[in-house]
């Protein structure tokens, strides 16, 4: 019996864990497009992920920034908006992508930057609230298109996305990225359809103000 009890509690675990990926990964599998066959739009929204200690981007954050940087200069997208984490002066994701993406040959004034797009979830709500935008491609790696795809299209944003995966990362990271993408998406279904917690907001910036009014 507690045997029983032990795998049906497993399995329960796996299911919560598992099917929340399935589903997202379901969902974004139709939205999902490589650079040369993505369809156009204004904006590219960039997520954050991570710097090194010298505060310049991290190998997967170039990846990221560089696949968008390739989208604006061939024409597929107007704009791109930088949205990553600046909790602290030494912590500068927003800032370090726009550096980067002006040593890609992006224009400043092509370059908008989101400073309190701390989560996916964030990013995604803001890029509606603050920054007025109602459909764009999202660009970040395939592990965690699935749920920003999902999450952005939940919340009121028209998104369709592009891998940013120009490397070969290790396995261990691989690995890590996964499990953390597990939980993460568990809590993005939670957050979606539940909670709906409200990030840090301000004053509107639409990106195209004239489309604002």
């Amino acid at each position: 019996m507690v045997i029983w009890s032990a795998v049906l509690l497993l399995v329960i675990i796996l299911f919560i864990g598992f099917f929340p990926r399935l589903v997202t990964r379901w969902y974004a599998e139709p939205r999902i497009f490589s650079p040369e066959n993505t369809p156009q739009e204004q904006v590219a929204i960039v997520f954050g992920a991570g710097l090194w200690r010298d505060g310049s981007p991290s190998p997967v954050l170039r990846d990221r920034v560089a696949t968008a940087a390739d989208l604006y200069l061939s024409g597929k997208v107007e704009k791109l908006l930088m949205s990553g984490d600046n909790t602290s002066i030494n912590h500068d994701e927003p800032g370090a992508m726009h550096n980067y993406a002006l040593g890609l040959g992006v224009p400043d004034e092509d370059i908008v930057l989101d400073y309190a797009g701390r989560r996916t979830y964030d990013t995604c709500y803001r890029a509606r609230e603050i920054f007025n935008i109602d459909s764009a491609l999202l660009v970040t790696q395939a592990f965690h298109l699935p749920r920003a795809l999902y999450t952005c299209n939940t919340l009121g944003v028209d998104a369709v996305g592009v891998p940013a995966d120009m490397r070969q990362y290790r396995g261990s990271s691989q690995a890590f990225w996964n499990f953390r993408e597990t939980i993460a998406t568990v809590v993005a279904l939670w957050e979606v359809h539940l909670s709906l917690p409200e990030p840090i907001l301000g004053n509107p910036e639409p990106i195209f103000p004239q489309e604002a009014q």
